[in-house]
């Protein structure tokens, strides 16, 4: 293992977490809740904006999850906001009476607008956090359906399989993206067993998200229940997305990308996908990356890049257009 993985410089700065954090949201059929994780000093922190997946667990898919890199990043220097979407399995009493279930893919767009609409609330409401946020410099990330909130707050088009109208949340005070897992094309291409869970993205159209990204894809990341395209399939939002777009494909991770959504769980172990050096790697490719690219140090990404993507012990490989 690389030394600049389990040495990462900032690694054990402090962090200050908060939650819950309540919004009412009129018309949304539950509170939306948020935790806020940042560090424990700083001015002018950049924010990121933390969209969970549609995993099995009542936790790990809801505020409460992602620890393992949303506390890395808040160590980084980073301001990480995570809220529950109604699709969180610990909302799935709501599913049957709400429109949009289970994936509720216009509401999780919606609820990181929301975020942002009232980022000045959520700045006072956190305990030594107020006055201390860039409005400048905001990113968003998602791991699997969180990667497609990402995608479409990014610019990325859907046409709603139940109106016919093209849809697009492109959310311009987002300045940059981070996909994890994210999906890939739709149309002829969804073909495997549960691929009609599917429907909203059949029509997502990549060729309008602009804004750019990092796509994290693992290279045994098999898709076979939607689409027969193997691990290349979550390339896509890279290869078929204009503007500047950055793919980092981690060896040896499948689509929990060695448990990102938090160590020791179900989901990891099932799937035998639970590496913490994968994390580690992840959390410290993706700080610099944001790091660089909001200013904040301009040469995080390549000492990043080289520490941990060339030689014999290379976690993965970096290519970028």
């Amino acid at each position: 293992m690389p030394a600049s993985i389990t040495s990462p410089a900032r690694d054990t700065a402090p962090t200050l977490s908060y939650s819950p954090l309540v919004l009412r949201v009129p018309g949304r059929p539950a509170d939306l809740t948020l935790r806020v994780t940042a560090p424990a000093t700083g001015d002018d922190l950049p924010v990121i904006l933390l969209s969970h997946g549609h995993g099995g667990s009542l936790s790990l898919s809801s505020e409460d999850g992602y620890m393992p890199i949303a506390q890395r990043w808040a160590s980084a220097g980073f301001v990480v906001i995570q809220p529950t979407h109604l699709s969180s399995r610990r909302l799935g009493h709501l599913w049957e009476t709400t429109p949009g279930a289970p994936l509720f893919w216009r509401s999780r767009a919606e609820d990181m607008i929301h975020i942002l609409d009232r980022l000045d609330e959520v700045e006072k409401s956190v305990p030594l956090l107020d006055g201390r946020l860039s409005r400048e410099d905001i990113a968003v990330a998602g791991h699997s359906l969180g990667g497609a909130t990402a995608e479409v707050l990014l610019g990325a088009e859907i046409t709603d399989p139940d109106t016919g109208e093209r849809v697009s949340y492109l959310e311009p005070r987002i300045k940059e993206g981070i996909l994890f897992a994210a999906p890939g094309r739709g149309g002829d291409t969804l073909n495997g067993p549960m691929a009609d869970q599917m429907r909203p993205f059949r029509t997502v159209d990549f060729s309008t998200m602009a804004q750019p990204a990092l796509v994290v894809a693992g290279d045994q990341d098999d898709p076979r229940h939607f689409t027969d395209m193997g691990p290349a399939w979550y390339h896509d939002p890279y290869h078929l997305a204009p503007g500047a777009k950055t793919l980092f494909t981690v060896f040896g991770a499948g689509h929990l990308l060695g448990g990102i959504q938090g160590y020791d769980a179900a989901e990891s172990a099932q799937l035998s996908d639970e590496n913490p050096a994968h994390v580690a790697a992840i959390a410290q490719l993706t700080a610099a990356y944001l790091r660089a690219r909001f200013g904040r140090d301009e040469g995080a990404w390549q000492r990043a890049r080289s520490g941990l993507t060339t030689g014999p012990d290379a976690v993965g490989r970096v290519e970028s257009k």
